[in-house]
Parts: structure tokens; sequence; C-alpha cells
């Protein structure tokens, strides 16, 4: 079985441990947490995969360079999702170091969505948004808003910088996927069992920009970022 994200990791790997099927997960930040794997990244079974744990200091920086006077950072995230709790804790721990507050505001459903953004948005100079499950699913919803008050809403891989956020030091989850079966393919072929590999980590986080975004905002994304990016979008996809 393959689980895509923690809460259906989880969720296989509570039937699995009755069978002898191998479950490979993908998309789970925070293994260890989610109790999908230990401390050190061994299997607690037969159960392997790949995070996509943000690489939130980049995220920063890259906050930073784009927004040079910004104080306060928000993050909207669901409360029941450990992925988000282990995120936003990283975030508060390294916010200090370039200068910022995180602001952070819980949910339990996507019916919260609206009015936590609404309360949200009034708080904060931008926001950052995580791989939240069911933040990412209403993430049109809070870009409207967003947009509405001129306030810039960062993302966390390529597929929210094209629908809308401004830029992200991201995932590209094409190439998270590649690297997830490859490992699936070692234990379907008999090579390997799952609880004698390590989960392994996303192996590059690049730069991507909407310069149409960015228009809108009335803001230019530095050079020093547009020179290296994976990727540059001249425009929202509906």
């Amino acid at each position: 079985m393959c689980g895509v994200a923690t809460p259906m990791a989880q969720a296989e790997y509570g039937v699995s441990i009755k069978s002898d099927i191998p479950v490979i997960f993908t998309a789970v930040t925070d293994p260890a947490a989610a109790e999908l794997a230990n401390a050190d990244g061994t299997p607690v079974g037969e159960i392997t995969g790949t995070s996509d744990k943000l690489p939130v200091e980049q995220q920063l920086k890259m906050i930073r360079e784009i927004l040079p006077d910004a104080k306060t950072i928000g993050i909207m995230y669901t409360t029941s999702e450990v992925n988000s709790e282990s995120a936003i804790a990283e975030y508060k721990a390294l916010a200090p170091d370039y200068g910022f507050e995180i602001v952070s505001s819980g949910i339990s459903s996507s019916a919260d969505v609206s009015l936590a953004a609404d309360a949200l948005i009034n708080k904060v100079d931008c926001i950052t948004n995580l791989t939240d499950n069911t933040v990412v699913a209403s993430l049109p919803v809070i870009l409207d808003k967003a947009a509405a008050k001129k306030i810039p809403v960062f993302g966390s891989e390529i597929e929210q910088v094209k629908i809308g956020c401004l830029a992200a030091m991201g995932l590209d989850y094409i190439e998270l996927g590649k690297q997830t079966g490859k490992m699936a393919a070692q234990v379907l072929k008999g090579e390997k069992k799952a609880s004698e590999m390590n989960y392994e980590t996303i192996k590059d986080a690049a730069f991507y920009g909407n310069t149409q975004v960015a228009g809108t905002l009335g803001l230019t994304l530095p050079e020093s970022l547009t020179k290296t990016a994976a990727g540059m979008f001249d425009s929202v996809a509906q």
C-alpha cells in the first residue's frame, strides 16, 4: 500500500500491522512525530517512504529577501495534523533569527478557514503556507482574502505558486513521487524489505515565483532569487 500524506499513511499502517502488506508512504512531513518511523529514521515495522519536510530556514531567508520590512508571518494549520504541528514548531524556533514573529491560527476543519483567514490577515504582514492537507484544500479562499488586503501569501511547493502564491522555496511533488516509486519498486522486486529502508527526504528544494502575483502586490522578485529559479510563472492557473 502507498499512503499519501500523514493521515492516510497512519491509517494504512494501522491496518497493515495485522497483515504482511508493506506500506510505502509519501508526503509525510515528520514520520517520527507521526509514529511511522523512529527518531533516527529507522522503520518501526514494514513501513518506509519519503518525507516532504519543508526547508523552513530557506523559506524564512527568502521571505526576508522579498519583504525586507516585514515583521509578522501568519500560518494557518489544522490542529489534528501532527505534520503541521511539527512545522509550526520549527518556524517558531527559527523565525527570531530572521527578525520575524510567527502568528499561528489553528483550525479543526475546512469550515473554519474563512473566518480564521479574515482574523489572521488583519494581524500579519504576510502568510506562509504549509503542506497542511485541510488548509491546502482551501487555499483559493485564503488567496482571495489576502489579495483583497494586499497581503502576500507564500507557498510551500510549486503547485501553490501556480495557483496564486507569490513565491516558495519549495518542493516538486512529481520528483518526490518518483523518489517514492523507486523505493516501492525495491520492495516489490524483493530487493529489500520496507523494514530495512530508512525513510528519505526530498533531495532538492528550489525557488519558484509568480511575477503576475508580484505585480498585483506592487512587488519585484529579487534577481538573486529569480536567476536560480526552478520555475517562474507569469499567470495564475484557474
